[in-house]
């Protein structure tokens, strides 16, 4: 999940009367679903809510909270609405470059490899990962779960097809992540879309999770987690940080986008910083925290 900051330039500023029906309309949504868009960085979430009652052609933000507290189809065409959706095969190929000289050597010291990959959309870094696994030769003995609570989203992700429009850009990439087969050797094609080999999609897990209020996974090697929390504020960065830590194991690495890092977070002191630029932690071991 990804969204230009530059892009949230612009959203008028919120008055008195608008600010507290944006309160109600999340308050409401909590108490009706669960989810808890009240720690939400504000701008980036009115943005959104706007978009949403120009498609519902609303007058109001006030007008929603009866929609969507009577009409479940209604709040999941909003829940669309509040997800970002931004990703691609390979994404920051220089990440995956690190991530195959630096991590992965180190991953395959474990008899078993779990991965969980936070806010996965469409799944393109998924199935990147578990092609970087298979040239390591770890992919038999490693699992991938990979985890959004846009369901759209994950429908896309779990059948594993994608349009060849972006072809190009996805072999681009992989070749400059230091790709060793061919792209194409992991996907078989049809005249307007790829679909990734059932060898890719039997070692991932496509699941519903909220970040928002859902539990941990336990005893992962890697959390991926890019450019998500820069959606929250901090209590909720901070929540999910916490959950982060319980469920990565001792030494595992948490890798963070490129506008996050772990400073003034609560557990800035349960990891080290194993590569500044590139925001990859990892969490020490109880006798190095003291």
């Amino acid at each position: 999940m990804n969204e230009s900051t530059s892009s949230m330039a612009g959203v008028p500023s919120l008055g008195k009367i608008e600010s507290l029906e944006v309160d109600l309309l999340l308050e409401a949504i909590y108490r009706r679903y669960g989810y808890d868009f009240r720690h939400y960085a504000r701008t980036s979430l009115v943005r959104r809510i706007r978009n949403c009652m120009v498609r519902e052609k609303l007058s109001s933000i006030s007008e929603l909270i009866p929609a969507l507290i009577h009409d479940s189809y209604f709040f999941d065409r909003f829940l669309q609405d509040m997800s970002v959706t931004v990703t691609s095969m390979f994404r920051d190929p220089q990440l995956f470059k690190l991530l195959r000289a630096e991590v992965i050597p180190k991953l395959a010291t474990y008899p078993t490899i779990n991965i969980w990959h936070a806010g996965c959309a469409t799944g393109e870094e998924a199935y990147s990962l578990a092609i970087l696994l298979s040239e390591f030769g770890l992919l038999e003995r490693s699992r991938i779960y990979a985890t959004d609570y846009n369901s759209n989203s994950l429908k896309i992700a779990q059948k594993g097809i994608y349009s060849l429009d972006k072809i190009e850009e996805y072999t681009k990439n992989y070749q400059d992540a230091g790709g060793t087969q061919l792209l194409d050797d992991y996907y078989i094609k049809d005249a307007c879309s790829l679909k990734f080999s059932q060898k890719l999609q039997e070692r991932i897990v496509f699941a519903h999770h909220n970040l928002m209020k859902d539990g941990s996974f336990a005893q992962m090697h890697i959390i991926f987690c890019r450019n998500v929390l820069i959606y929250f504020d901090k209590e909720l960065q901070n929540r999910v940080l916490e959950l982060f830590s319980s469920s990565l194991i001792h030494r595992g690495f948490l890798m963070l986008g490129d506008k996050e890092n772990l400073e003034f977070s609560s557990v800035v002191q349960l990891f080290e910083t194993h590569n500044r630029q590139a925001k990859i932690y990892r969490k020490l071991l109880p006798t190095l925290r003291e």
